[in-house]
């Protein structure tokens, strides 16, 4: 297969890969943000609650692997790159590193389901801003589309979330709540994007694969003032709400997020967990999509469909 790219650029928010990453990370993600310093030990005793890291960047490089090898299957013999936001390799040194390799023109697919101008927009004028810094003979870079419901989204969500249920005892699997968890922002910026539409559209085409009727959206790790008005309802008090009605399973699955990090291995496996727990409901966590194949297979179709028409 004939391509006017010479490679392919994975773009991802990237995560604290030691102990000692965690703080000069945390510093560059709130960079110019009104948060209080103890708000910030806060999420880095969480970050050494689940081990001291987070596993993105790795599962990142392995989704990159895994990209490039199918691709070479369907006659596409494209290097992947990967750049990130707030870790290494930054994207101008991704960028710089691609020049070095001859690299002339690249197709980016970000790896963030949903568009918002906190990732989307901020990531493509982040990788605008790389090439400027190079200036000379840096690639060009253009976008794949959106893909929070593309067939095979769907598909890796629905087997992941299968998975989860195998967990539950087969008779009650039926009647048990699904939540569906994305990532919350502020009202006022969620009104100027198509992201809670995007999120809605997902949860309802997966729980329509599943043939589940019972099932909700709810948002999580949300930052901030407490008196600015963000996205809810937030997960904790819909697990509360649960409790109430006498639920004493759920199935929990993040569909804003395509690699386990803080806000999956925390957020949810740690404090979500223990709010059901203490109130007497066994909460499931469906794994995140990471290096599933059909998540992989669903990247690649994006790529070689965003081929086809150029």
């Amino acid at each position: 297969m004939n391509s006017t790219y010479d490679a392919v650029l994975l773009i991802a928010f990237g995560g604290p890969t030691s102990s000692e990453e965690i703080r000069p990370f945390l510093a560059r993600v709130t960079r110019g943000l009104p948060i209080p310093p103890q708000r910030l030990e806060e999420v880095a005793h969480h970050y050494e609650a689940v081990g001291g890291k987070s596993p993105l960047k790795e599962i990142t490089f392995r989704q990159a692997q895994a990209l490039q090898i199918l691709l070479q299957r369907k006659g596409l013999s494209l290097p992947v790159y990967v750049g990130m936001r707030n870790v290494s390799p930054f994207f101008v040194e991704t960028v710089k590193q691609m020049a070095g390799d001859g690299i002339r023109k690249a197709l980016g697919f970000i790896l963030s389901p949903y568009r918002t101008e906190a990732s989307w927009d901020r990531y493509q004028k982040n990788i605008a801003d790389a090439r400027a810094k190079l200036r000379d003979n840096v690639p060009e870079v253009d976008y794949c589309a959106v893909w929070h419901d593309h067939p095979f989204f769907i598909q890796a969500w629905v087997e992941l979330i299968q998975a989860s249920l195998a967990e539950i005892p087969s008779y009650r699997q039926q009647t048990t709540p699904l939540v569906f968890t994305a990532h919350s922002i502020p009202v006022a910026m969620a009104d100027r994007s198509p992201y809670v539409e995007q999120v809605q559209i997902t949860a309802r085409l997966i729980a329509e694969r599943l043939g589940c009727s019972r099932w909700s959206i709810a948002y999580q790790s949300r930052s901030g003032k407490p008196t600015d008005p963000w996205l809810e309802p937030d997960i904790k008090d819909v697990i509360r709400k649960l409790a109430v009605e006498r639920v004493t399973e759920a199935i929990v699955a993040p569909i804003g997020f395509v690699c386990d990090h803080v806000e999956v291995l925390y957020d949810l496996d740690i404090e979500a967990k223990t709010i059901a727990r203490d109130l007497g409901v066994n909460l499931v966590r469906a794994n995140c999509p990471n290096d599933h194949p059909t998540f992989i297979q669903m990247i690649a179709d994006v790529i070689t469909r965003k081929l086809a028409v150029t």
